[in-house]
């Protein structure tokens, strides 16, 4: 199930087809040039680790062949714990909360994503409810930034600009227990970076970033995409 959020509230909650349907939605993401997201760097686990070594000769520097092969299987067991097929939203998606007010600045929300290392982050109002999405490359889009380079007036000007004037509205979102599969195509069909998901009651529970589904294709346990 998805939901789709704007400045009125939620105005749409339905299937995945009826969300790419939806007029709003094609519009915006039309206006929306795909943007980067920062990737955080994770150790390599520890099955890899232990591959690693076996390649360069084994441990304490003995030769892999002269190690029983039983403790190599043995190492590998109990260094790689038990791993389950992902297949929801609530596997993979982020749950630091990275959020921007709708009161704020462009100023003020660049210097809130650029101190998390995000790309993008959801916007709220002041009773905490979702209304939009902004990226940090929608902040300073060419098209709007001074002619001048050098007219200080009108930089200041520019990001004194409320946030709202650089976000994308309205916003679909994905629940916990949306199926991956079904948030990769709607990502894919509508060009967007990623979906905060919210809760029935619409409470922001977390974020889910193309980059949380690569790292989940290369890194994590195996992705169930057709359960």
């Amino acid at each position: 199930m998805f939901a789709v959020y704007g400045l009125q509230g939620r105005m749409f909650s339905g299937p995945l087809d009826r969300v790419r349907e939806l007029g709003p939605v094609q519009a915006v993401a039309r206006l929306r040039a795909l943007a980067g997201v920062q990737r955080e760097e994770q150790a390599p686990p520890a099955a890899v680790i232990a591959g690693r070594l076996a390649e360069e000769g084994g441990f304490g520097g003995l030769a892999a062949e002269t190690l029983p092969r039983q403790a190599l299987n043995a190492y590998a067991q109990t260094a790689t714990p038990p791993r389950q097929p992902l297949s929801l939203v609530q596997q993979l998606m982020s749950r630091r909360m990275i959020t921007v007010p709708l009161a704020a600045t462009v100023r003020e929300a660049w210097g809130l994503l650029a101190r998390a290392g995000v790309g993008q982050a959801p916007v709220l109002n002041a009773k905490g409810q979702l209304v939009g999405l902004i990226m940090r490359a929608d902040l300073l889009r060419p098209d709007t930034l001074p002619l001048d380079p050098a007219d200080a007036q009108a930089w200041t000007e520019r990001l004194a600009q409320p946030v709202s004037s650089a976000m994308w509205t309205p916003v679909p979102t994905a629940q916990p227990d949306s199926p991956v599969r079904e948030v990769a195509q709607l990502l894919l069909d509508l060009h967007l970076p990623g979906l905060p998901v919210l809760d029935e009651q619409g409470a922001l529970q977390g974020f889910l970033s193309r980059s949380d589904l690569l790292r989940a294709l290369t890194r994590e346990p195996p992705l169930d995409l057709w359960s």
